[in-house]
C-alpha cells in the first residue's frame, strides 16, 4: 500500500509573517510564545484527511478533490490494493473516509461486520459488463459455458440479475434479484457453470472462463471497455460510486468539505474525460 498527499491550494504568506514578526518584537519584545505568529501560523495549517482508494478512475478522483477541498483542509490519497481492506481501514479509524464501492457494497460490509459506514455523496455512476476472449456475440456462449462472476453477495445477484435480462437463466422469482445467490437460479437451460472470484481476480478469469463479468475501472487493464467489448451492458444510478465516511463523521464539518469537493467542478471534469463512466451529482 502506498500513500501520496495531494494538498490545497492554501498557502501562508511569509511577508505577512515576517511583517506581523517585527511589529511585535517592537511593541513587546517580551511577548509570550502564545503571542507570537509562528502560533498563528500553525492555528491556520490545514488539516489532513485521509481518503483511500483502490484503482484509478477512483485515485484520479480523490486528487481531483484534494485540488477542490475548502482551504481549511487538505487531502492524503491513500491507495489500498483490495475492497475489503479500504473499508476495514475506515471502521478502525485509520482513514477519515474512502471512495471505492457503491451503497449495496457498503451495506454488506456493514452487515457482516458490524460496522456502521455511511455514503455521503454519490460522484459517478459506470457501464458494468460481461466480456469473453472466446466469442464476439452473446448468442453464441456454448452450453456448459463457464461463467465468472464477483464473489461479494451485491455484485452477485447485480451479475445474475444482467444474464437473467438476456435470458440465459432464470430467477426464482419470489427473490430479489439484486440478492439473487447461484442457489437462486430456477432454470439454466444452456447449464453454465458458474466461478465466484473476488472482483480483484476478475480479470485473470477472463483468460479462463467463457464469460466473465467486471467493472470498466478494472476490465482497462486488458485494454477493454463496456461500449466496444461488452456482451451483456448495465447502467444502474444504484451502483453509483460513493464517497463513504464512518458514522461519527457525517455531521463533522470536514465531512461537509469533502462532499463538496467530491461534487466541485474539478471532479465533473474528471469524469467526463472518461467515457466509462459519467456523472452521478
Amino acid at each position: 500500500m502506498s500513500s501520496r498527499r495531494i494538498v490545497s491550494s492554501r498557502r501562508l504568506r511569509a511577508a505577512g509573517t515576517v511583517l506581523a514578526a517585527a511589529l511585535l518584537f517592537t511593541a513587546c519584545a517580551s511577548a509570550t510564545p502564545a503571542e507570537t505568529p509562528a502560533t498563528d501560523a500553525a492555528e491556520a495549517a490545514p488539516v489532513t484527511l485521509r481518503v483511500a482508494a483502490v484503482t484509478s478512475p477512483m485515485t484520479d478522483i480523490v486528487e481531483a478533490a484534494g485540488e477542490a477541498i475548502d482551504p481549511a483542509y487538505e487531502i492524503e490519497l491513500v491507495e489500498v490494493s483490495d475492497y475489503v481492506t479500504v473499508n476495514r481501514m475506515l471502521a478502525d479509524g485509520d482513514i477519515d473516509a474512502n471512495f471505492a464501492q457503491h451503497t449495496p457494497f457498503m451495506e454488506e460490509f456493514n452487515a457482516k461486520n458490524g460496522a456502521d459506514l455511511h455514503a455521503v455523496q454519490p460522484v459517478y455512476n459506470f457501464v458494468i459488463a460481461f466480456y469473453s476472449k472466446t466469442i464476439d456475440d452473446i448468442a453464441d456462449l456454448p452450453d456448459g459455458g463457464r461463467v465468472a462472476i464477483p464473489d461479494d453477495a451485491s455484485n452477485t445477484g447485480r451479475a445474475l440479475k444482467l444474464l437473467a435480462s438476456e435470458g440465459l437463466i432464470e430467477l426464482d422469482p419470489a427473490v430479489d434479484p439484486y440478492a439473487a445467490t447461484v442457489d437462486d437460479i430456477a432454470q439454466n437451460p444452456k447449464s453454465l457453470q458458474f466461478q465466484q472470484v473476488s472482483i480483484m481476480q476478475l480479470n485473470t478469469a477472463y483468460d479462463e472462463a467463457d464469460l466473465v463479468f467486471q467493472w470498466p475501472s478494472h476490465i482497462a487493464a486488458l485494454g477493454l471497455n463496456p461500449y466496444d467489448d461488452g456482451l451483456i451492458t448495465e447502467l444502474d444510478d444504484r451502483f453509483a460510486l460513493q464517497l463513504v465516511v464512518p458514522g461519527d463523521r457525517v455531521d463533522d464539518p470536514s465531512t461537509a468539505a469533502l462532499a463538496a469537493a467530491f461534487g466541485s467542478d474539478e471532479v465533473r471534469a474528471i469524469i467526463e474525460a472518461n467515457p466509462s463512466i459519467e456523472v452521478a451529482f
